[in-house]
């Protein structure tokens, strides 16, 4: 098992043994039940779900697997995989949705420098021209505009696994991650080389 399904706490700081502080992102990892196995793919669960609030064929689906209540993320069915896989030193890759920050213009969503601030002008913070003239006569795709900022699936490659409190089933890894607090994760093992080494 290379992965877990976790749920950020936070941010705080770690000393090595050198003394130097770490800025850490705390994870509640785990514990994941294994709910269903495929040829090539494994389900993972993680918290809980209210009865009230659990479909009848999730309820079947986690029943079949032995499991009592359903996870709050449907996922050898009955097993349970803990933050045990990860060791100090391991290279991860966490994957989240990122803050949402809804319609943003291109100052804010570009980091455009925006226009002149002298008097008289009213172009403050727009985008400016926008598409050439006659040829070709339209607004090139993937063109830097306004619109919908955040809330989007994102990976961070390359995070270093710097303390696995096992007993608490917490990660800290070195830098930030994706989503907000209480935000659902994805942690996996790196597998290859990082940008970052």
């Amino acid at each position: 098992m290379t992965g877990l399904i976790g749920r950020k706490l936070g941010m705080t700081r770690v000393f090595d043994a050198e003394g130097t502080h770490v800025p850490v992102t705390v994870i509640e990892a785990g514990p994941c039940p294994v709910v269903q196995v495929g040829q090539s793919q494994v389900q993972l669960g993680f918290g809980v779900k209210k009865p009230k609030r659990t479909a009848k064929a999730l309820a079947g689906h986690v029943k079949k697997a032995g499991l009592e209540t359903a996870p709050r993320v449907p996922p050898k069915a009955g097993e349970t995989v803990t933050v045990a896989i990860f060791a100090a030193g391991d290279r991860v890759k966490v994957t989240g949705v990122t803050k949402g920050r809804g319609f943003q213009g291109v100052v804010h969503r570009h980091h455009f420098g925006g226009g002149p601030e002298t008097h008289g002008n009213t172009r403050h913070r727009k985008p400016g021209s926008i598409a050439p003239g006659t040829d070709p006569s339209r607004i090139i795709k993937g063109k830097r505009m306004p619109g919908h900022m955040g809330a989007r699936n994102f990976t961070e490659l390359g995070l270093r696994v710097v303390k696995v409190d096992a007993e608490r089933n917490l990660l800290f890894l070195g830098g930030s991650v994706p989503g907000p607090m209480n935000g659902l994760l994805t942690v996996r093992k790196q597998g290859g080389p990082s940008r970052h080494d």
